[in-house]
C-alpha cells in the first residue's frame, strides 16, 4: 500500500522550498513549476494521487550550484521502505526537462523484502531498471555496459551491479538518501547545461526559466494480481474529436504502455485486441470519470497517467493533451459549448499563425522529411509536383493535368500565369515581401523563397542538394511553405480542415474584435476566397496584375509603344472592356462590401521582355521592325525602376492609363450596381509624396466620373485616397489629407523606402542581420515600430489633425501579422488588410488583442 501522509510531515506545508503537496500549501508554477502546480489541483480534487513533495525553483537552483538539501524533511511524508521517483516540473510543460527517474530506493535489502511480497521475478525488473536509470543518468556511464547481459538470467541483478561498480570504480550506493540526491543533483545540473538552455530557449522559454522538482512516492505498476500502468485521454490529440486514446500495459511502469506496440492493450474495448474496459470494467470506468472530472476542473483536455495495483488506481500526472492546431480549435470550441470556458477564453486559447495548418495542405507530422533545401517560409502550405523552369512550363504541365512547382531565381509580373498554374514556388532569391512571396500568399500557393542553400542551375534545368545530389526538370519534389523545407519525392500530406468549430471559433472572435480585416484581392478567384474567409471587403485591388493575361498583356504594350496620345487612347480602347468586366465581377463577388483600387503602379519595363525571343514576339506582334522594339525597349529602362516612372508619377506624365481605370471603374460601378446593392468604389493614388500630386489626379478622375454621369445620365458616389508609401508622404499627411477620403499605409514599400533596403534582396543577409542583433526582426516581416511606425503615427496623427473624418488602414502584408496588429489598433486604424489566406489570422490576432486589453 502507498503511504498516507503522516503527521510529521505538517510543518513542510508552508515550506517554500520543500514542499509536501497538499490542497492548501503555498506554491504556484512560478515558484515550483507546473507539474507541482497540477498535482495539487489533483489532491484538491480528491483523486487518488501519491504522496508528493515538491521542490521549488530555487532549491533545485541550489543543488546545482552544490548546495545541500535537508534530507529528512523531504523524506519525512515517506515510509521507511517507500520507492520514489522524481520527474522534472517546469513552469511550462512544453519546455521539457530531464526525464523521469522512477524506483529510487531499491536496493539489495529491498530486493529481498519485494521479493517476497511481489516476486523474484517483478522485484528484480524494478531494481534493473533503477540501476541502468541511475548509472546513465547520474553516474554518467555509458549504456553499453550493460549490453552484454541478460535481464532475464537468475543472476541479473549481481551482474548489473557488478557492471556498474567495475565501470564506476565504486559500489552502487545502497542508501536511498544518497541515491536520491544524486538524481535530484543530476537533474538539477542536466537543466542548467548549455544544451538544455539552447533546446528550451528555442521553444520559448528564457534563458534563466527556473526547474522545479516533485518527489513522489512509487506506484510499482507490477506484483500480484493485475498491476500495471497506461495514459489516458478523452480527445484525439490530432483532430480534437472526443474518443478515449492511450494503452494500458500489465505489469509496467511510467509510460512504458506507450512504447511497447503490440504488447499494450486497448483502453477501449476494441476489435483489434484486448482492452482494459473488457478486462477490468470498474477500473476503466472510474479512470474515465477521473479523467472527465480533470476535464471539468482544470478547465482544459488532460492526458492521465495512471497505475493499477492489484487492481486499485493511483494517479500519478495530469499534463495537457499534445494537439495539432486543428484539434487545439475543437478543444476550445468543445471546452466552450460545454459551458467550462466563456467564448472569450476559447479565442484567446488558439494561437493565431497555428491557423495556417487549418487553411492550408500540410507535410503531416509523422511524415519522413528528405530535406534538401531550405529557405524563408514565404507562403505556409505544402504541395508535391513536378519540377519545372519557366511560366510556360507550368501552364503546359497544368493543360495535362500534372502538379509542378515552379522553380525560379526570382518571380517577376510575368510569372504570374504560371504561378497560377503551378502547386508551389520556389525561389533562389527574395524575402518575405519580394514577388513570389507576396503573391504566393495573395494565391494561397506555398511557397519557399530565399532558399540560397541549393544551387540553381537554371539553365541547365537543375537544381543541386548541399549534400550534392542533383534534381533535374521533371523530379518530383515537396515544397513547404510552413517550414521553409524543400523536400525530395512526396511525403504523407495532411489536407486542409475549414470543419464547423473554425468557424464557431471566427464568429466568436468577431464579437470581440475592434479592427476591420479586408483582403488585398486583385482577381475574382482572390475574391471569393476572401468571402469564404470573411472578409469585410477589399484593402487592396492591384490593378496591373489584371495585365499580365495574355489578351490583356499585348493591349498593354500597345499603349506603352504607342507615340502620341491619340494613339495610346486608341489601343487603351482594347484594355477598358476588359478592365470593366474585371471590376463587375470583383464588385457583384463583393455584394455592396467596399472595394478600394489602387490605381496602375508599376513600372512600364515589367510589362516587357528582356531576352531575345521575346523581342521578336513582340515585333511580330506590333508589326514592327526587331530593332525598333529593341531600341525602344532600351529607352524604357531605368537605373532604379521601382523609385522611377511608376505609380502616381505614370499617371500624371501618362494620364491616358490612368483616364482608361477611372472611366472601366465607374462604368462597372453603374453596371454592377444595377443587380446588387449600390457600390461605393474606392479609387486609391500610389506612390504619391507631394499634396499637387494628388490635386492633378483628383481633377482628371473627377472630370472622368462627370462624364460618365452625363453619358449614362445615372449619379454615383466614389471615395479617393491615397497610398502612403513614401516617407514624405507621412510627413506631410496634414497637406494631403485635406484632398481625401482615406489614407492606406502601403507598409512594404514604406520600409523598404525608410530602410534603403530592397525587399527583394534583403533576404541574402537578412537571417544574419537578425542573427547578430542589428534588427530584432524582419522588418518586412514584423512592423518595424520604432521607424517605419513611427511614420505611420506621424502620417495617423496630422492626416487626422486636417481631415478628423479620415479612415485609415494598412494595406501592406504587415496587415497578417498579430504583433503589427496590435500596433495597428494602438494608433487608431480604422482596418488592416491581408492576403486573402491571412484572413482568418488577422481576424483571431484582433479578437485576442481587444480581449486581452478588456481583461487588463
Amino acid at each position: 500500500m502507498l503511504p498516507r501522509q503522516s503527521k510529521g510531515a505538517a510543518v513542510q506545508q508552508n515550506d517554500p522550498h520543500i514542499t509536501l503537496i497538499t490542497p492548501t500549501a503555498p506554491m504556484s508554477p512560478a515558484t515550483h513549476g507546473g507539474r507541482a502546480k497540477c498535482l495539487q489541483r489533483l489532491v484538491r480534487l480528491e483523486l487518488p494521487v501519491p504522496v508528493t513533495v515538491a521542490l521549488s525553483f530555487d532549491a533545485v537552483h541550489g543543488l546545482a550550484a552544490g548546495d545541500w538539501l535537508d534530507m529528512e524533511q523531504m523524506l519525512t511524508p515517506f515510509g521507511e521502505d517507500q520507492l520514489l521517483c522524481v520527474r522534472p516540473s517546469s513552469e511550462d510543460p512544453d519546455w521539457g526537462g530531464p526525464g523521469a527517474i522512477l524506483n529510487i530506493g531499491m536496493n539489495d535489502v529491498q530486493l529481498a523484502r519485494l521479493s517476497a511480497e511481489i516476486g523474484a521475478e517483478a522485484a528484480s525488473k524494478l531494481y534493473l531498471k533503477f540501476i541502468q536509470s541511475y548509472s546513465t543518468h547520474v553516474a554518467r556511464l555509458d549504456p553499453d555496459i550493460f549490453d552484454d547481459l541478460d535481464t532475464k538470467d537468475a543472476d541479473a541483478v549481481s551482474d548489473f551491479l557488478e557492471a556498474y561498480e567495475s565501470e564506476a570504480e565504486e559500489p552502487f550506493p545502497q542508501s536511498r538518501s544518497e541515491q536520491l540526491i544524486g538524481v535530484l543533483r543530476s537533474m538539477a545540473r542536466a537543466w542548467e547545461g548549455t544544451t538544455a538552455r539552447l533546446l528550451r530557449q528555442a521553444k520559448g522559454a528564457p534563458a534563466d526559466a527556473g526547474l522545479g522538482l516533485v518527489i513522489q512516492a512509487m506506484a510499482l505498476g507490477v506484483g500480484h494480481g493485475e498491476s500495471g500502468s497506461g495514459v489516458l485521454q478523452l480527445v484525439d490529440g490530432g483532430t480534437g474529436v472526443p474518443q478515449i486514446t492511450g494503452r494500458y500495459m500489465s505489469q509496467s511502469q511510467g509510460r512504458d504502455a506507450l512504447k511497447s506496440g503490440a504488447a499494450a492493450m486497448f483502453l477501449q474495448n476494441d476489435a483489434r485486441g484486448p482492452s482494459l474496459e473488457e478486462k477490468l470494467p470498474d477500473a476503466f470506468a472510474k479512470l474515465t470519470e477521473h479523467a472527465a472530472l480533470m476535464r471539468a476542473k482544470l478547465r482544459e483536455e488532460m492526458q492521465c497517467e495512471f497505475t493499477l495495483e492489484n487492481g486499485e488506481i493511483r494517479i500519478l500526472d495530469g499534463v495537457r493533451v499534445q494537439r495539432s492546431a486543428r484539434a487545439a480549435v475543437r478543444i476550445a470550441v468543445a471546452l466552450a459549448e460545454d459551458k467550462i470556458i466563456s467564448r472569450e477564453e476559447a479565442v484567446m486559447r488558439v494561437e493565431p499563425r497555428a491557423l495556417n495548418e487549418l487553411l492550408h495542405r500540410q507535410v503531416d507530422s509523422t511524415a519522413e522529411r528528405d530535406v534538401i533545401g531550405t529557405g524563408i517560409a514565404a507562403s505556409p502550405g505544402a504541395a508535391t509536383g513536378k519540377i519545372v523552369f519557366t511560366a510556360a512550363e507550368a501552364q503546359a504541365c497544368d493543360a495535362r493535368g500534372e502538379a509542378c512547382i515552379l522553380v525560379r531565381r526570382e518571380t517577376n509580373p510575368e510569372d504570374i500565369r504560371g504561378m497560377h498554374a503551378a502547386v508551389a514556388a520556389l525561389t533562389e532569391r527574395g524575402g518575405m515581401t519580394s514577388h513570389a512571396a507576396v503573391i504566393g500568399r495573395g494565391l494561397g500557393l506555398p511557397c519557399v523563397v530565399g532558399a540560397t542553400s541549393m544551387r540553381f542551375q537554371v539553365n541547365k534545368r537543375r537544381i543541386v542538394a548541399p549534400d550534392g545530389r542533383v534534381f533535374h526538370e521533371g523530379d518530383v519534389i515537396t515544397v513547404d511553405g510552413t517550414n521553409g523545407q524543400v523536400l525530395a519525392g512526396q511525403p504523407k500530406m495532411m489536407e486542409a480542415a475549414l470543419d464547423d468549430a473554425f468557424q464557431v471559433l471566427m464568429s466568436w472572435a468577431d464579437e470581440s474584435r475592434d479592427i476591420g480585416v479586408r483582403a488585398n484581392a486583385d482577381t475574382s478567384a482572390d475574391a471569393r476566397t476572401a468571402l469564404t474567409f470573411q472578409a469585410e471587403g477589399i484593402g487592396l485591388c492591384r490593378t496591373e496584375h489584371m495585365f499580365f493575361e495574355a489578351d490583356q498583356l499585348i493591349a498593354m504594350r500597345e499603349v506603352i509603344f504607342a507615340n502620341a496620345p491619340a494613339d495610346r487612347s486608341v489601343a487603351l480602347q482594347a484594355l477598358l472592356p476588359m478592365q470593366r468586366d474585371m471590376f463587375v465581377d470583383l464588385f457583384e463577388i463583393m455584394q455592396g462590401r467596399p472595394v478600394c483600387i489602387r490605381l496602375f503602379d508599376p513600372p512600364l519595363h515589367e510589362f516587357l521582355p528582356t531576352d531575345r525571343a521575346g523581342l521578336r514576339d513582340l515585333a511580330e506582334s506590333l508589326n514592327l521592325p526587331l530593332s525598333d522594339v529593341t531600341r525602344r525597349v532600351q529607352a524604357l529602362g531605368e537605373y532604379n525602376p521601382m523609385l522611377g516612372l511608376r505609380g502616381v508619377r505614370l499617371g500624371i506624365t501618362v494620364p491616358e492609363i490612368l483616364d482608361m481605370q477611372a472611366r472601366a471603374i465607374f462604368e462597372a460601378t453603374l453596371d454592377a450596381s444595377k443587380t446588387s446593392d449600390p457600390v461605393v468604389p474606392e479609387i486609391m493614388i500610389p506612390l504619391v509624396s507631394a499634396k499637387r500630386e494628388v490635386e492633378l489626379v483628383k481633377t482628371r478622375i473627377d472630370a472622368v466620373a462627370a462624364a460618365v454621369r452625363t453619358e449614362r445620365g445615372r449619379d454615383f458616389d466614389y471615395r479617393l485616397g491615397v497610398m502612403v508609401e513614401t516617407p514624405r508622404a507621412a510627413l506631410r499627411a496634414e497637406d494631403i489629407a485635406p484632398h481625401c477620403s482615406f489614407f492606406s499605409f502601403g507598409t512594404n514599400d514604406l520600409t523598404q523606402m525608410t530602410y534603403g533596403l530592397s525587399r527583394d534582396d534583403a533576404g541574402r543577409f537578412m537571417s544574419t542581420y537578425v542573427q547578430q542583433g542589428v534588427f530584432p526582426e524582419d522588418p518586412f516581416h514584423t512592423l518595424d515600430q520604432e521607424g517605419v511606425g513611427e511614420l505611420l503615427r506621424v502620417g495617423a496623427e496630422r492626416g487626422r489633425s486636417a481631415q478628423p473624418k479620415l479612415t485609415l488602414s494598412v494595406c501592406g502584408e504587415h496587415g497578417g501579422s498579430p504583433e503589427s496588429i496590435a500596433f495597428c489598433r494602438e494608433i487608431g486604424l480604422d482596418y488592416v488588410s491581408c492576403s486573402p489566406f491571412r484572413v482568418p489570422v488577422a481576424r483571431l490576432a484582433a479578437a485576442q488583442l481587444a480581449i486581452r486589453d478588456k481583461i487588463q
